[in-house]
């Protein structure tokens, strides 16, 4: 008996038909528990009683692609500090971006509401080495440059949504400061903590929802550590749909944790066992808008598929590759020449490149896609059309699964 599946690709649904036992892996959705006479209760006691006396309070927001309804909180943060004690002319906003492109002001506004047009916001640039100071290294021997003008906040508070990310375990949080707010170079160098240079392998404890041995999230740590000045961090627990569901209010590494273990209770499973074929969506549009933004989905989904099984997921891909570094690695003769070069000089998306490098030499990878064939053959995977789908899942019926949004399941 076959039972139809609902799988969304792009900005459309695509029905498969798939056995009726066929094992469906699912997230725990989060239920909406924002309360704001709960949330001004925890954010009031996180702060000073009297702000008066504070020459500048930093607010650390992210860039348009994590946002954590800001337009809907950020009032609440601000009559909260208002009522404490502090004024407009104390108040200022940083944009983490990281290493992305500077928004419009009108992406700006669509972003971060009315605030964004009463309060001074900073446009974060990660190469203008001026804007920094030099505090020593990490343990992994990252360098540590952090903004002067942050280190002379008297208040730095961070509000952004936690997730997972597939190499530095959790996004959001401590990471709005470092790499949002991060010196260039620093940041390659970090991330090329993602490569094991003994081995010449990617680091194994650089995954989705882990801190041991993970290098990445120790420099984290490190860096975070280094900066003295009193943090208060507000962490956003999404929904599948992006809509934040809880605020959790925290100051120290160990509320960061517990804040951290609340999400994998919705987007970890654990003790799962591996299948020979696994058939997942990214979710659907923007999660699938291009390649950079489905391998996080791909890569996720990797992680439920039996060494040399199969893995077939529906990636749009729209707007195509989405990078202009990442290719350029696929024109090298194999993994370790890419390895080789970005050992000594890593750049954005390259890690991305050897992690697909990896998972191609481990599993079949298919995609269901706009991409063209000459692209998916350069990268490692095969486009699938419906008949060959049918075929795979006729194939493997004894032991698959599905996974309808893979951007946010993670294996535990």
């Amino acid at each position: 008996m076959l039972k139809k599946i609902e799988l969304k690709y792009g900005k459309t649904k695509y029905p498969v038909h798939v056995p009726e036992k066929v094992r469906s892996l699912k997230i725990q959705e989060p239920e909406f528990l924002v309360d704001q006479k709960k949330f001004t209760k925890d954010f009031s006691r996180s702060l000073p009683k009297d702000l008066t006396h504070c020459h500048t309070i930093s607010i650390v927001v992210a860039d348009k692609t994590r946002l954590c309804g800001y337009k809907t909180y950020l009032p609440w943060v601000l009559d909260i500090l208002h009522k404490q004690g502090a004024r407009n002319q104390q108040i200022q906003f940083f944009i983490a971006y990281g290493t992305h492109a500077k928004q419009s002001d009108e992406e700006c506004l669509n972003a971060y509401g009315e605030p964004f047009m009463k309060y001074k916001f900073i446009h974060h640039d990660c190469s203008d080495k001026d804007l920094f100071t030099h505090l020593g290294k990490t343990k992994n021997g990252t360098r540590i440059h952090v903004r002067k003008d942050i280190l002379e906040s008297d208040l730095i508070i961070t509000f952004g949504a936690l997730s997972h990310h597939y190499f530095a375990g959790y996004g959001g949080g401590r990471k709005l400061l470092f790499p949002g707010l991060g010196y260039t170079s620093d940041i390659f160098q970090n991330h090329g903590l993602f490569l094991d240079k003994h081995r010449t392998t990617l680091t194994p404890g650089c995954r989705p929802g882990n801190f041991e041995n993970n290098p990445l999230a120790q420099d984290l740590k490190d860096i975070d550590d280094v900066m003295n000045t009193q943090k208060v961090c507000i962490h956003g627990i999404l929904g599948s749909n992006g809509n934040v569901c809880q605020l959790v209010v925290g100051k120290t590494y160990n509320d960061f944790l517990k804040a951290c273990k609340m999400l994998d209770s919705f987007y970890k499973m654990e003790n799962e066992k591996q299948y020979s074929l696994i058939l997942a969506s990214c979710g659907g549009f923007p999660k699938d808008i291009n390649f950079i933004q489905a391998h996080k989905a791909i890569n996720n989904a990797a992680m439920f598929v039996k060494e040399n099984g199969v893995l077939i997921v529906l990636a749009e891909c729209i707007d195509g590759i989405g990078s202009d570094t990442f290719i350029e690695y696929f024109n090298m003769h194999n993994f370790n020449q890419a390895f080789d070069i970005l050992k000594n000089n890593y750049k954005g998306n390259g890690g991305t490149a050897l992690s697909m490098m990896t998972k191609a030499g481990r599993i079949k990878i298919f995609l269901k896609t706009a991409l063209d064939d000459k692209v998916c053959k350069k990268i490692g995977v095969e486009r699938i059309d419906e008949a060959g789908l049918m075929q795979k899942i006729k194939e493997f019926q004894y032991d698959m699964a599905c996974i309808e949004n893979a951007s946010v399941l993670i294996y535990g």
